[in-house]
């Protein structure tokens, strides 16, 4: 709760701040709308709004589901492996070496500009930061547990299972919530490249039409629909490390 109350003070700041700006400047509306006019474009276009959110909301749900999924698999074989990681590690480094935005243009046109290229570009922008950080956590258990389990005779398996997964959980926790806050990022880069829907799609075609306030109205909700990802993965993980505690 003092989380949200924090966001809301966050948020109100920066309306102020912004308002502000709006009675000094006065700039052009189709240069900057003031925060009463797009909330109102927010009411008065609240269905064309919200129907372009659920595509993305889709997108990103997907990305984020197949992206963890692949993250925990591939940090597991590296925890797992030294040959793993000795060929995994560098092409993971270097697939961070290539800027996600310009991938979007290949993957829109090798998968279409249906919803597949932009589950992928959500998958590629979440996966690193997931695999890194459950990785970083199964190499750090603590020794101590390490040296109990070997003298008790456990197999690796169990080791990988009993002791260095659920030690693991809170950076597995702090890469996921990076992930959550990423996730739309990829989607909506997808939808910047080729698309017929979703929120990005509908601020290029805002821009377009020099409909600022609408524009503005969409990176809101689309600011709105990422902290929700990230304040559910929070809690998500909150309550699994009280689990893990009790």
């Amino acid at each position: 709760m003092k989380r949200i109350l924090h966001g809301l003070a966050a948020a109100l700041v920066l309306l102020i701040l912004w308002q502000t700006i709006i009675w000094i400047v006065q700039p052009p509306n189709f240069i900057l709308p003031s925060p009463t006019r797009v909330m109102q474009t927010l009411w008065t276009s609240r269905a064309l709004i919200g129907e372009h959110a659920l595509t993305t909301l889709y997108e990103v749900t997907l990305g984020l589901l197949i992206g963890t999924a692949f993250g925990i698999a591939t940090a597991i074989q590296l925890a797992s492996s030294a040959v793993a990681r000795a060929l995994l590690r560098p092409i993971l480094a270097f697939s961070q070496a290539i800027p996600v935005f310009a991938l979007a243009p290949i993957l829109t046109l090798w998968l279409g500009y249906g919803i597949v290229s932009k589950v992928v570009m959500a998958v590629l922008i979440i996966y690193f930061p997931v695999t890194s950080a459950f990785f970083d956590g199964l190499m750090r258990t603590p020794a101590g547990y390490l040296d109990l389990a070997r003298t008790m005779g456990a197999s690796r398996r169990a080791v990988l299972w009993h002791l260095r997964i659920p030690a693991a959980i809170p950076a597995l926790g702090s890469g996921l919530k990076l992930a959550a806050v990423y996730a739309p990022i990829g989607a909506v880069i997808g939808e910047w490249v080729g698309a017929s829907r979703g929120l990005g799609y509908l601020m290029l075609l805002a821009n377009g039409r020099a409909k600022t306030d609408l524009m503005f109205a969409a990176v809101l909700v689309l600011g709105v629909l990422s902290m929700g990802l990230y304040l559910l993965v929070d809690a998500g993980i909150t309550r699994a490390l009280k689990r893990r505690e009790q």
